[in-house]
């Protein structure tokens, strides 16, 4: 099933400050944002701070900084460096699950059509959290509104998470 990112439904700026994470997967030091949230986000920042009380694993995605964490509760499990979308064609922000997983997938738009599309997570219409073979511009935004991660990471994420998942999207 072709699937295009065709909205921006609302944006929701979640938390700010941070603190260091360093993960042994190999990867630089990264910052992991703590919980302080805007009052227009406090239903959000909720629901946050219940997923980190609840051991459950989730997804956080910054936009800002172009990383994705994911988490058992409130400990950090895997940390990668991701491209989000561009200005034209902006990543939502917001709070989401993982509606449904493709090992592989066509994706087509206006603009684009890309063959095996691996590992492919979509987490809002289509949305996805997906590997990218096609550059390796990570850490830059340069999508059409998805969350592009390397294959290797895209795999495990893929293995880690299952449909349901929550997957939280911030500035």
């Amino acid at each position: 099933m072709n699937r295009q990112v065709c909205k921006r439904l609302y944006q929701l700026s979640l938390w700010g400050g941070g603190a260091v994470l360093g993960l042994a997967l190999g990867m630089p030091e990264i910052w992991v944002s703590s919980l302080t949230p805007p009052v227009q986000a406090q239903g959000v920042a909720q629901e946050i701070a219940s997923l980190r009380q609840s051991g459950d694993r989730w997804i956080e995605v910054n936009v800002t900084t172009q990383r994705l964490v994911a988490w058992e509760g409130n400990v950090p499990v895997y940390a990668v460096i991701v491209s989000t979308g561009t200005d034209k064609h902006p990543t939502l922000t917001g709070t989401f699950a993982i509606e449904d997983k493709l090992r592989v997938t066509r994706m087509q738009g206006d603009d684009y059509d890309v063959p095996d599309v691996p590992y492919t997570m979509y987490y809002d219409g289509g949305y996805a959290i997906h590997g990218a073979y096609w550059h390796r511009n990570f850490g830059t935004p340069v999508s059409h509104g998805c969350v592009n991660v390397a294959v290797d990471h895209a795999r495990w994420l893929f293995n880690w998470a299952s449909v349901g998942t929550p997957v939280v999207v911030r500035d």
